[in-house]
């Protein structure tokens, strides 16, 4: 059931009354917060009805049913239409959650946050990013599609729709996804342009004029306009023009009316980010033919026409419920690994073919080690799809023969200039281009879809172009792994524009993200264990561009004691440490080297492996003394970043040896020796500390 209702109103009359009973529910919502965006559902009203009603597969009564049509509000400041039509349609949204908008402990904030609210698929807001969400659901859905159906058992058949706004356009996140998305050809993608021509603060006459239609066609979007946003009848046959393109994205360019209706502010930058007023809302009440009283005002013929999505969802269900079972019995293999995928499971034996590093003093990097484990895993856990910006050579995030995720036909060539294969959208590589900002949105739009554990690799400096990703996959709590490589100044030579100082720092002060910076090859197969063990929460491994010593675990504790974030890799031979030297990544194997020139002045050192302070500061109480003793204040943290935030480790007491700088252009081992980072250099912090010379 993926075929939209029959063209066209039957009753113009029920139309209009569905239209302006979600236009009036948004605007009173907003009345009543005295906070919000009444504009925008105004003027977008008529074009989400006509989605939701004709042509978005869905069932309120079940909003994780996995085939539904996924529907991304990426203008999420006009979040009380989202909310005006979950209420409507049948979701779990009761009116008075309508009449609590933007109130504390409410289920409609002032965005759409998924999780808060049933129904909503993504937290939208920051501009641009729901647009690069909309763009991961379509790769998904294609992904899933090219893996597991089979002729006559289309398990996974489902549109990608989107509200957009002239603020998305703007963002440069959203010109990146919609580059990508064309060049993939994703057919099943759909959005809406709520061409409203107006930001929060004038209109875009002053900003934005150039030719967005052009702008896509160049992109590879098949590209139409609506000149009127209430013309019903040219939005259906819009949509149903764009269903029927099934080699390019689409984009329909709607010309709406911001407010519409409302006499004194319709077309207007004051009826974007701040309520009507009561004088205001009666006008356009007035004006649109709607009762001015009651506030909140569902007749009853709009309410059934609504909440006839409850039994077409129910139907569209269990019919897919029962291809489902019948294509379990037609294809078990396929149907388990299918329902593995989609909760989220990890399949039996996934790990088993990860790698134990031998010792050897001369080690390789952890990008190496990394890419090592990755490959190791990916045979086993079908889910694991993802891609580099550009860098994969330099970061080691190919999957090798797993094939390169591009529209059937494509012929893709590798780095070498070796063939690579004739791939399609099963491919589990997927080539994001110099393109930070996109993939990180892209990243969450595939995690939220489900069905798939994506990641996502750069150079660590790069992390700054995805910050804002990053933290929604936080808010959101999504499964999403980052791979950030050339994690200090030992990158050397390129300097100090990609040398990171702060990111470091930066990353940790995200809430709910995960940071780990694995100290040798064995701990970074352990940080790739945790990360995929752990549904809920992204996480970040931050891996070194140059070779680390592959510690030996006879000596060394084992490097499983990464899982509680810090743990004691070697102590003073009485278990009474004079001091406790502490490091994360490279760092460590530099401790240690210290911890022996100290041996050698009659002091006691335990040196702690702190590859993440998140799971550390997780642990309990007592494990947390037990490796940091209180009665040990002499601590030095070493670190080549910003030394922020390592104070709560070493006390007052205790130092830090990091960077308060930019970096420079010269040999990685000469920056580093030339920036303190050598044994003698820790020997004698270390000893300053204890009042010794």
């Amino acid at each position: 059931m993926n075929a939209p209702s029959p063209a066209m109103p039957l009753d113009p009359a029920l139309d209009n009354e569905c239209i302006n009973t979600l236009r009036f529910l948004s605007v009173d919502a907003v009345q009543k917060a005295n906070s919000g965006h009444p504009g925008m559902p105004m003027g977008a009203a008529a074009m989400a009805y006509v989605l939701w009603t004709r042509f978005l597969k869905h069932d309120p009564a079940n909003p994780q049913w996995f085939d539904r049509d996924r529907f991304v509000l990426s203008a999420g400041h006009g979040s009380m239409l989202l909310y005006s039509l979950l209420h409507l349609t049948g979701y779990d949204l009761p009116l008075e959650q309508i009449k609590q908008f933007r109130e504390w402990g409410s289920k409609t904030p002032g965005h759409p946050e998924r999780g808060v609210t049933p129904g909503v698929e993504t937290t939208t807001g920051p501009l641009g990013q729901g647009f690069g969400n909309g763009v991961g659901f379509a790769m998904a859905e294609a992904h899933l599609a090219a893996c597991y159906n089979r002729p006559g058992f289309e398990i996974v058949n489902h549109f990608t729709y989107g509200i957009v706004s002239d603020g998305d356009l703007m963002e440069g996140v959203a010109s990146e996804a919609a580059s990508l998305a064309g060049h993939l050809k994703l057919g099943k993608l759909i959005y809406l342009y709520d061409s409203n021509h107006i930001t929060l603060s004038a209109g875009t006459d002053i900003t934005f004029t150039e030719d967005c239609a052009r702008r896509f066609e160049a992109y590879g979007w098949h590209v139409q306009s609506v000149a009127d946003g209430n013309d019903l009848a040219a939005i259906d046959s819009a949509l149903r023009a764009a269903r029927a393109e099934t080699q390019r994205p689409s984009l329909i360019v709607v010309r709406t009316h911001i407010g519409y209706g409302a006499p004194d502010k319709q077309d207007s930058f004051e009826a974007h980010g701040s309520p009507l007023g009561a004088d205001e809302v009666r006008k356009a009440k007035q004006n649109l033919g709607w009762p001015t009283e009651p506030d909140f005002l569902i007749p009853e013929k709009a309410r059934d026409h609504f909440r006839r999505a409850v039994e077409r969802g129910k139907s569209a269900a269990a019919e897919w419920s029962s291809k489902l079972t019948a294509y379990g019995r037609a294809f078990p293999d396929l149907a388990k690994a299918f329902q593995q995928a989609v909760q989220g499971e990890l399949p039996a034996g996934w790990d088993k073919n990860i790698p134990v590093f031998p010792a050897d003093a001369k080690g390789m990097a952890t990008r190496v080690s990394g890419g090592q484990i990755m490959n190791a895993i990916a045979p086993s856990l079908p889910v694991l799809i993802g891609g580099s910006a550009d860098l994969d050579p330099s970061t080691h995030t190919k999957l090798s023969h797993m094939g390169n995720f591009e529209p059937a036909g494509t012929d893709s060539w590798d780095r070498q200039g070796a063939v690579d294969g004739v791939w399609s959208f099963a491919g589990r590589n997927i080539h994001f281009g110099v393109r930070e900002h996109g993939m990180g949105a892209i990243l969450n739009g595939l995690a939220a879809h489900g069905g798939a554990v994506p990641y996502g690799a750069t150079f660590l400096i790069f992390s700054d172009y995805m910050r804002p990703p990053m933290r929604l996959a936080a808010m959101m709590k999504l499964r999403v792994i980052y791979v950030f490589t050339h994690d200090s100044i030992a990158v050397g030579q390129d300097g100090a524009t990609h040398q990171p100082v702060e990111q470091l720092p930066g990353l940790r002060a995200v809430p709910g993200l995960t940071v780990i910076r694995p100290g040798d090859a064995n701990e970074a197969a352990v940080a790739w264990r945790v990360a995929l063990e752990t549904q809920n929460r992204p996480f970040v491994l931050i891996l070194t561009r140059q070779n680390v010593p592959t510690l030996d675990r006879g000596e060394y504790a084992a490097a499983d004691g990464l899982r509680k974030g810090a743990y004691i890799l070697v102590d003073a031979p009485d278990g009474h440490p004079d001091i406790i030297l502490i490091a994360s990544g490279s760092e460590v194997g530099l401790v240690l080297a210290a911890r022996k020139l100290l041996s050698e002045r009659n002091v006691k050192v335990r040196v702690v492996s702190m590859p993440s302070w998140e799971l550390f500061d997780a642990q309990s109480k007592s494990y947390r003394e037990e490796v940091l003793p209180p009665s040990v204040r002499a601590r030095l943290a070493v670190e080549m970043a910003s030394p922020q935030g390592w104070h709560r480790y070493v006390g007052d007491a205790g130092d830090v040896l990091g960077i308060d700088h930019f970096g420079a252009s010269a040999p990685g081992d000469v920056v580093m020796r030339e920036y303190g980072f050598t044994p003698e250099n820790v020997c004698q912090r270390a000893l300053a500390l204890l009042g010794r010379k």
